[in-house]
């Protein structure tokens, strides 16, 4: 007897369909960003700013997200990496 055709073989589907599964559970339980209004945006950097996270360099105009070193002219920008980075910080936390 011949071998079977790979294109016929479903052993490994199983374990894609689980990956796949997987993937979408980690991406609904993470945040979305893309509803981030600019009104939400400022809020969260003046709470940021309040607690110390972000530092401002008012000379150059930036805000410095103190936990990641990393420089932003963009308060929409800022609270977008900040939601992602938290998220992100969450996550790595959990899988601890």
């Amino acid at each position: 007897m011949s071998d079977p055709d790979r294109y016929d073989e479903t052993t490994d589907d199983h374990e894609r369909f689980e990956v796949e599964l997987l993937a979408q559970d980690r991406d609904a339980q993470s945040p979305s960003t893309a509803d981030l209004d600019d009104e939400t945006a400022h809020q969260m950097v003046r709470e940021l700013l309040d607690a110390g996270t972000v530092t401002p360099v008012v000379d150059q105009r930036i805000l410095i997200h103190e936990p990641s070193g990393t420089a932003f002219k963009s308060i929409q920008q800022l609270a977008v990496f900040h939601e992602g980075w938290t998220a992100a910080h969450d996550a790595d936390e959990a899988s601890e």
